[in-house]
């Protein structure tokens, strides 16, 4: 038997035989869909990339070298702080150095009731006497507002520092600035005042506003790097600060006079009002102006707004007799008369239907023939109507135009009024318009005016400007800048000026105004005319008085002009009311501002 070879398998080696003798499976194949979208996605992300990249390339460029500029503008910016700082609305002195405005830190109390932390009595009670306030007042205010009640606008420092001291919740402080003046009443027609946003209302605070008040400049500081603020190296200078102040040409010590002189002839005679005013002849600066009833800059809105000008300078009158020296200077200069001229006073005249008649004429009757020194003595209506009848009347309007009647003066404050004469055709077209105004009726001007013509006849017969304003001034009282000068106009010779002033002076000599002082010969003139009325004429009571002054005769120095409104009582005339008036403002002057004697 042939042997044969038998393989057996056992169970447990089936795997190996069956890893052995089975082919491995091959491995599987992708889409091609997907492989043709998962290299799209490949292709968009560094696409993505790639555009960002350039980007960012782009915009870096465009920074560094395009932009830099402005962003080295931009971050400069982001360091810098501007502030507009306060600088202090410039002082106003006399011609002495005396502060006449000034500014000064107050404070304005806020109340916020709702954030009381005591109650609202306590809070009335602490404030009760630091602010004059009454508790009940407060208490009802307190009441009607949760927050944002003003208790004081202008608290002075060392009230602030005690109400802080009170520690009270619900009060607040803040400070500002004020403006004060120290002289109180004493020149404020002048100086006027500001509101409460520092703008100028009145007075030269109003007229001189842009010069007052500095050009504040925004103020540029930079941030350093630990956040303190410097100033800016490239910024044009710090702040703009000066120490100008506008110096006026009043003399306190005068004023102060001369006011006090006013009140108390106002409440003599129960006038309406009043004014003086003091000027240098030689150039119109003003040593003294006044005018009562006035009011308080530092509380104007207690007043009526009617007090916060110069009727000296606002408003029109009819100057009456004091206006007889002018006439006399236009009668000479015009060669109508001499010297030694004599007048015809009748007394009373009628022309055409209008009867003129001298103011005594019940007691002296008519005088007859009169030189120019009684005619002023005794302030001749008729002798003066004779003068003037002897000029052309075309000559004599233009005369009275060429000294300005109609005119403003040119003085710095705010209002001045502008005189009142007939046109030419209506001037002569009735002979009673030349005869009134011979004795300084039918026509107005201000006080202003009249002064300023008084003053044309002492010093030589030039036109001076009044003025206000001297100079401005630094801290120390130099010159920094004098007001543009204006030209002199010449209205009379010195020859005629000269013959005005001696007649003047003798007929004050004579009058018996008792302007006879010691070595200071005055040239005045009293004026006693009756007021127009609205309605036409004048009224037969109701007067107005002056008188005015120019001194000494050989060299004169100042006028002085003294007007009382609507004074009361019996014996009531220029001689009476208004000539001691001014020889006691000359008293003063001649003592405060020292002048000398006539040699």
């Amino acid at each position: 038997m042939t042997d044969s070879k038998v393989t057996s398998l056992h169970p447990r080696n089936k795997s190996s035989v069956d890893s052995a003798t089975t082919p491995s499976k091959p491995p599987r194949e992708r889409h091609p869909a997907r492989a043709k979208l998962g290299n799209s996605r490949l292709v968009l992300v560094w696409a993505i990339l790639l555009l960002g990249m350039g980007g960012l390339g782009l915009n870096l460029y465009r920074l560094q070298a395009i932009g830099a500029a402005r962003l080295a503008e931009k971050a400069q910016k982001q360091q810098q702080v501007y502030m507009r700082p306060y600088v202090p609305r410039r002082q106003i002195v006399d011609r002495n150095g005396r502060v006449l405005a000034s500014d000064r830190l107050v404070y304005a109390l806020y109340a916020h009731p709702a954030q009381f932390k005591v109650s609202k009595e306590e809070v009335a009670d602490r404030l009760t006497q630091l602010l004059d306030r009454d508790r009940r007042s407060l208490l009802d205010k307190f009441a009607q507002y949760k927050s944002g009640l003003r208790l004081a606008h202008s608290l002075p420092e060392d009230t602030a520092n005690q109400i802080n001291a009170l520690k009270l919740d619900g009060l607040e402080l803040i400070r500002q600035y004020s403006r004060l003046y120290p002289q109180q009443e004493l020149v404020s027609e002048v100086v006027g005042y500001v509101d409460v946003d520092h703008q100028g209302q009145a007075g030269l605070e109003y007229t001189q506003q842009d010069l007052l008040e500095p050009k504040i400049r925004t103020l540029r500081l930079r941030r350093a790097g630990n956040g303190a603020l410097v100033p800016d190296p490239m910024s044009e200078g710090f702040i703009d600060f000066d120490d100008k102040q506008l110096q006026l040409t009043l003399d306190m010590r005068l004023q102060r006079v001369v006011r006090s002189l006013l009140k108390e002839s106002l409440a003599k005679y129960r006038a309406k009002r009043g004014t003086i005013i003091v000027m240098d002849v030689r150039d119109g600066s003003l040593l003294a102006l006044v005018c009562e009833p006035t009011f308080d800059p530092n509380q104007y809105f207690k007043y009526d707004v009617g007090l916060f000008k110069s009727w000296a300078v606002t408003d029109l009158y009819e100057p009456g007799s004091t206006f007889k020296p002018v006439n006399v200077a236009i009668a000479l200069e015009a060669g109508a008369i001499n010297a030694n001229s004599l007048f015809n006073d009748r007394g009373k005249l009628k022309i055409e239907h209008w009867e003129i008649k001298n103011h005594d004429y019940d007691t002296a009757g008519a005088r007859g023939r009169l030189d120019l020194i009684r005619v002023l003595q005794h302030s001749s209506n008729t002798g003066m109507v004779d003068l003037v009848q002897r000029l052309n009347i075309r000559q004599y309007h233009e005369a009275l135009m060429n000294l300005g009647i109609t005119e403003r003066a040119g003085i710095e404050l705010p209002g001045e009024g502008a005189g009142q004469l007939k046109d030419l055709k209506k001037f002569i077209a009735s002979p009673v318009e030349a005869a009134t105004t011979s004795f300084g009726q039918g026509f107005s001007l201000t006080p202003l005016k009249l002064a300023q013509l008084h003053a044309a006849i002492a010093n030589g017969g030039k036109l001076v400007r009044p003025h206000l304003i001297r100079a401005w001034v630094d801290s120390q009282g130099r010159p920094l800048a004098y007001p543009e000068p204006r030209s002199l106009k010449t209205v009379f010779s010195e020859e005629t000026s000269r013959i005005v002033l001696e007649k003047m002076a003798a007929s004050t000599r004579a009058s018996g105004a008792n302007m006879n002082i010691r070595g200071y010969p005055v040239a005045g003139k009293s004026g006693t005319a009756q007021k127009a009325s609205p309605t036409g004429g004048y009224y037969e009571d109701i007067k107005i008085v002056s008188f005015v002054a120019s001194f000494p005769v050989n060299d004169p120095r100042l006028v002085v002009l003294a007007v009382l409104d609507e004074p009361k009582g019996k014996n009531i005339y220029g001689t009476t009311v208004t000539a001691p008036i001014v020889r006691s403002v000359i008293e003063a002057a001649i003592a405060i501002e020292g002048i000398p004697p006539s040699q």
